[in-house]
C-alpha cells in the first residue's frame, strides 16, 4: 500500500511526469505543443491552479505551480489523462502513454530560495540535458525568464481529437503568475537567471553533458524513439525540496506527524468510527468518503 498523499492548500510544487518507456511521445511539433498548452490552460482554469514556469521535453515535462485549493491530484488526473488521449490520437496509437512505474512526482518547496532553484532547474532543463545551447532554442513548450509573473498565453483548441462543437472552449488563456512570497517579477527573473547559469556548467563539469544535440536533430527524432542511454532505477523520490537542512528536517517531521495521525485515524475509521478526525491535508478519503478532516493550521 502506498503512503497517503498530503495535499495542503497554497503549496508550491515542482511537478514531473515521464512518458512510458522514456519514449519521445511529447517530441516537439506544432500539434503536440498546441495540445499540451491547450490542455494545461484548461486544467489550470478548471482547478484553480496557478502556473509559474514550465518545460515540456520529448519524454517528460516539468511544471512549477501553486495549488491554492488543494486540488493537485484532480488537476494532474485531468491534465495527464487528456494529454495522453489527445497526443495518442495524433500519433495513431492506443497504448499507455505515461510511465507505469509511478504517477507524477510532486516536490513541495520549503521557501522562496527553493522555489527559485526549482524554476531555474526547469528552465535550464533543455540545456542541462544537452539538447540545445539555450532554452530559447528549444522547439517545444518552454516559459522564458521574461515571462515569469507577467505573461498571459492564449491557446487555441487543436483541430485533432477535440470536437469543434464540444464543451471545451475554442480558446483559453493561461496566466503565468508569481509564486507566493514574490511581488516583483524583475527581482524573481534576476534570481532565476543567476541560478540558471550555474546548472549547465555544473552538469558539464560533472561530465554529464559533452555537447548539444541541436534543434534540428530533436525535431528529426521519431516520437516512438527513446534515449540510447539507460536510466538509473530505484532512486529515491523526494517529497520536499529544502536546501536549508533545518527546514528539511522540519518538513520531514511534519510529514511524519501527518502520517502517524492518518494511520491512527484510518484504523479507527476501518473499525467503524465515522466521526474520527483525519489530519489536515487528507485528500482521497475526504473527497470520496466525506471523512472529517482537521483544518490546516
Amino acid at each position: 500500500m502506498t503512503a497517503p498523499r498530503q495535499v495542503l492548500p497554497g503549496t508550491t510544487y515542482l511537478v514531473t511526469r515521464r512518458c512510458s518507456e522514456r519514449r519521445f511521445f511529447l517530441r516537439p511539433s506544432p500539434l503536440t505543443n498546441a495540445i499540451f498548452l491547450y490542455v494545461l490552460a484548461v486544467a489550470a482554469r478548471l482547478y484553480g491552479v496557478r502556473l509559474h514556469a514550465f518545460c515540456v521535453l520529448s519524454n517528460h515535462y516539468h511544471l512549477v505551480l501553486t495549488d491554492p485549493h488543494a486540488r493537485l491530484p484532480a488537476f494532474m488526473q485531468y491534465l495527464d489523462g487528456l494529454v495522453a488521449r489527445a497526443v495518442n490520437a495524433a500519433l495513431g496509437r492506443w497504448e499507455g502513454f505515461w510511465s507505469a512505474e509511478a504517477s507524477y512526482n510532486a516536490v513541495s518547496q520549503a521557501d522562496s530560495d527553493d522555489v527559485v532553484r526549482k524554476i531555474a532547474y526547469v528552465l535550464a532543463n533543455p540545456v542541462s540535458a544537452g539538447l540545445v545551447r539555450s532554452g530559447r532554442d528549444w522547439p517545444g513548450l518552454w516559459s522564458s525568464p521574461e515571462q515569469l509573473g507577467t505573461a498571459t498565453l492564449t491557446a487555441a483548441r487543436p483541430k485533432v481529437f477535440f470536437h469543434p462543437c464540444g464543451a471545451l472552449p475554442e480558446s483559453v488563456s493561461l496566466q503565468l503568475t508569481l509564486p507566493p512570497g514574490f511581488s516583483c517579477p524583475e527581482e524573481l527573473r534576476a534570481r532565476v537567471e543567476s541560478a540558471m547559469t550555474e546548472l549547465p556548467e555544473r552538469r558539464r563539469t560533472e561530465g554529464k553533458v559533452r555537447g548539444f544535440l541541436g534543434r534540428a536533430a530533436v525535431l528529426a527524432q521519431s516520437p516512438f524513439g527513446r534515449p540510447g542511454t539507460g536510466e538509473p532505477r530505484r532512486k529515491l523520490s523526494p517529497r520536499f525540496a529544502a536546501a536549508d537542512p533545518v527546514k528539511r528536517v522540519e518538513a520531514i517531521s511534519r510529514w511524519r506527524t501527518f502520517l502517524d495521525g492518518y494511520r491512527r485515524a484510518l484504523a479507527s475509521w476501518r473499525s467503524g468510527v465515522r466521526n474520527v478526525l483525519f489530519p489536515p491535508g487528507t485528500y482521497q478519503l475526504r473527497l470520496e468518503h466525506r471523512a472529517p478532516c482537521a483544518a490546516p493550521g
